[in-house]
């Protein structure tokens, strides 16, 4: 059983001659990568031109649907949520209660501050004014991907949140996405998917209107619209495919470890999984449970295809060259199956989610342990983090000088203005420095006299 298995996940060990060339390979996957489509661009302007009129042309192409109206109405928002059972729709609702919780944590605030001879600052923070999340409705997990890109968005208050996601051929939204929605605090929805979507946000037709920013991940065709259409608005960071990396010492469970392994790689073939152990009995005894567990799961095909073409198990001389690897890594989700993993996390410092003992599976913070599960892929959690509140918001600073703040940091200020040679920007504050002598000089004089 055990030689069988073993087919299942390549072994790379640490101290192998060659191992800094293939952890190299291993770690070599570009999150910002997509299979842009040649026609991206066209169908951009096409849409920016045609508006509603070829968008739902398009709509009708690519979903093969006689869909005429683009909105969702109220009448069958209603309809699809009483339509889902309630069981579903109360976890739903769980979910999104327990994200929200998580984010009211800490949302940043306007602030100021007032310094002696009449200097103001600050920065002042408001939500963004309308917001596009584009759903790929055929991700396993599209609702869950509207309950963690909407909430943020609706705890800031952000005044208008549209979600934009493909109907099936009989031109409904799938009723569990709409259910996610209405929970989430998504206000209005239409029925558009791949980059035609993308570029009616971008720009608005006339049901559609343009938003601020656009977030969610699709697939590539939307992903490279989404680029194309950066600068015009803001866009969520491309999204690789999900990953895994677990470190894992002798007091892991095989088969948890396993189970985890397969939860990642069954969502589709692109995934990356990957384990890190110095307990080089975890090796065979992961191996034989990832055989089993596979013989039985509805998804089979494609976790095991995950698993043998992108999964590896990496071998290591003790733990903390371990955590060094998965630093080194910065997976999207990343798991401390060890002793002491709150000692462990001291030593993480690249990861987009971490995932402390044995007791908390990736799988529950996809859906509602509370922090965001929209995290960065390919290695981007070196310097990008989840999503958060923080990505609906903008900060507008503000400066106010009295006169006598302006003649004390005038001088310094034409000088660096004169350093690099911007003449009008020292005339600027000469012109005002030489009103302030004036009326200072005029007071002196004032006073004189009145002596």
């Amino acid at each position: 059983m055990a030689s069988r298995a073993s087919k299942l996940l390549r072994v790379v060990k640490s101290d192998e001659s060659s191992f800094e060339s293939k952890f190299a390979e291993i770690s070599d996957r570009d999150a910002t990568a997509v299979a842009v489509a040649k026609d991206v661009r066209k169908v951009i302007e096409a849409v920016r031109e045609g508006g509603d009129d070829e968008l739902v042309a398009r709509v009708q192409k690519a979903d093969r649907s006689k869909l005429e109206v683009l909105e969702v109405d109220r009448e069958e928002w209603d309809e699809a949520c009483e339509s889902v059972d309630a069981g579903d729709r109360a976890a739903l609702g769980k979910a999104a209660m327990r994200v929200r919780d998580f984010h009211r944590k800490r949302i940043p605030s306007s602030w100021e501050m007032r310094e002696e001879g009449g200097g103001y600052f600050g920065h002042r923070v408001r939500a963004l004014d309308r917001v596009g999340v584009y759903v790929n409705a055929a991700s396993l997990r599209a609702p869950s991907s509207v309950i963690m890109n909407t909430v943020p968005a609706s705890i800031v208050e952000v005044p208008e949140i549209v979600l934009s996601v493909a109907a099936g051929r009989n031109g409904k939204v799938a009723p569990e996405i709409l259910t996610a929605a209405r929970v989430a605090g998504v206000h209005r929805v239409f029925k558009a998917g791949g980059a035609h979507a993308i570029a009616a946000l971008a720009y608005g037709t006339e049901s559609i209107p343009a938003v601020d920013k656009i977030i969610g991940a699709g697939e590539p065709a939307a992903e490279a619209a989404k680029l194309a259409v950066a600068g015009k608005v803001a866009v969520s960071s491309a999204t690789g495919p999900n990953e895994l990396c677990i470190v894992a010492d002798r007091s892991a469970t095989p088969a948890w470890i396993a189970a985890d392994l397969i939860s990642q790689a069954e969502q589709n073939e692109a995934g990356r999984v990957l384990l890190i152990t110095h307990t080089k009995a975890l090796v065979a005894r992961v191996q034989e449970q990832l055989t089993r567990q596979l013989k039985d799961l509805s998804r089979a095909k494609i976790a095991k295809e995950c698993l043998t073409s992108r999964g590896v198990m990496l071998v290591t001389r003790n733990l903390q060259e371990s955590i060094t690897l998965a630093n080194r890594y910065a997976p999207e989700h990343l798991v401390l199956a060890v002793e002491d993993p709150e000692g462990a996390l001291k030593t993480v410092l690249n990861a987009g989610a971490v995932f402390l003992g044995h007791y908390a599976p990736v799988a529950v913070g996809d859906y509602l342990a509370g922090p965001n599960s929209v995290l960065p892929t390919g290695g981007m959690a070196r310097f990008s983090s989840p999503l958060g509140v923080e990505d609906f918001l903008k900060r507008t600073s503000f400066i106010k000088f009295e006169p006598p703040k302006l003649r004390e940091l005038g001088a310094e200020a034409m000088r660096l203005a004169e350093l690099e040679g911007l003449e009008g920007h020292s005339r600027a504050i000469d012109l005002r420095l030489q009103k302030i002598r004036r009326a200072r000089r005029e007071r002196e004089a004032a006073r004189e006299i009145e002596a």
